[in-house]
């Protein structure tokens, strides 16, 4: 079995481990140790009779109530299987220009999804530790710019000031995949200017903060012309009838939203405080539930070793050219959990 590309491999990492999956703690998927919701789950089983209908083709109701959320019509939004299939509409677009620019280190999935249209693409590096950037290229409506916010690996969160300038861009794509994990007085989100500029796509995942990966779901936000495209280049019924109803009811669980608000901040700071007293570490303090962590020894190294002894999974960074076995990057998870990891590591040195 090959090394993965993504975090989550279970399978994988239970063969290295020597053990069934649901014994590995999986440190690798940045995804909710809350969920899912409560919510969630009765909303699965109050719905289970839908499973012998057809969805709703253009999925009504789950577009009204996300449209309610955002303040916008329901034709501003299309959901889909996951952000990942909706990457992949956003790259067909995005590979009609002359070139995409993207920040390095990036979320892998970018360039997949740009090469499979045949797109160009410029890298313009990152600061990993601060999180600089700069894009200085002429010609910018012949050109297209796909970014996340927060970033991917390194959990920095950009402000408005900072990317409201590179909406000159002939098409900006920004993957908020990750924004729900910051509390909304602080997040910056452009979904509040989408209407400004119908050059601009906003991608958002429901499976991570709602711990929901398995039902792929999530949602764009662009203008009515630019999804009406999408919708004639897409399968037929792309979400199914529980991820739909799922998605209604998560996006209104006000509980689930604040006691996850209130768990991250305190959990990420505790973990990054135990990660810096060891010397081989130097973790970044980001905005989102992930912290990235430039490490002394070879990432692979360290993930084998602690799937081995400790049935604990990172993520190495080895799919992010530029970090290599020089950076791994873990999920911030329970309390308990949390301390398990630094323990081991802290192990695995000794």
């Amino acid at each position: 079995m090959s090394r993965p590309l993504h975090g989550g491999n279970l399978a994988w990492a239970a063969t290295i481990a020597g053990c069934p999956e649901f014994l590995i703690t999986d440190f690798s998927a940045s995804i909710n140790p809350l969920g899912p919701p409560k919510s969630a789950i009765a909303a699965i089983q109050s719905h289970l009779a839908t499973l012998k209908h057809y969805p709703d083709p253009n999925y009504t109701q789950l577009r009204s109530v996300l449209a309610q959320e955002h303040h916008l019509s329901p034709d501003w939004i299309i959901p889909g299987n996951g952000v990942a299939e909706l990457l992949t509409w956003a790259a067909r677009d995005l590979a009609q220009k002359d070139m995409t620019c993207l920040l390095s280190p990036a979320f892998g999935d970018y360039t997949r999804a740009l090469k499979a249209f045949n797109g160009e693409i410029q890298y313009y590096p990152l600061d990993i530790h601060q999180g600089n950037w700069e894009i200085k290229r002429q010609n910018l409506q012949q050109c297209g710019l796909l970014l996340n916010n927060p970033h991917n690996p390194t959990g920095h969160l950009f402000s408005l000031t900072q990317i409201l300038p590179y909406l000159d861009f002939g098409l900006v794509v920004v993957d908020e995949a990750f924004m729900d994990f910051i509390p909304p007085p602080q997040q910056q989100s452009l979904i509040d200017r989408i209407q400004d500029y119908p050059n601009l796509i906003i991608l958002r995942s429901l499976t991570k903060f709602y711990s929901l990966p398995g039902l792929r779901i999530g949602y764009a936000i662009a203008h009515p012309d630019v999804l009406k495209r999408w919708q004639q280049w897409r399968d037929p019924w792309p979400i199914n009838s529980l991820a739909d109803i799922v998605a209604q009811t998560v996006i209104q669980d006000r509980e689930f939203q604040e006691l996850t608000w209130k768990w991250l901040l305190p959990a990420k700071e505790k973990l990054f405080q135990d990660l810096s007293k060891i010397p081989n570490f130097q973790p970044i303090l980001g905005k989102a539930n992930y912290l990235l962590v430039k490490t002394s020894i070879p990432s692979s190294q360290l993930q084998k070793k602690l799937l081995i002894q400790n049935r604990i999974l990172i993520r190495d960074c080895l799919s992010f050219a530029e970090l290599g076995e020089d950076y791994f990057r873990i999920a911030i998870r329970s309390s308990e959990e949390n301390e398990r990891l630094f323990i081991a590591l802290t192990e695995a040195l000794n």
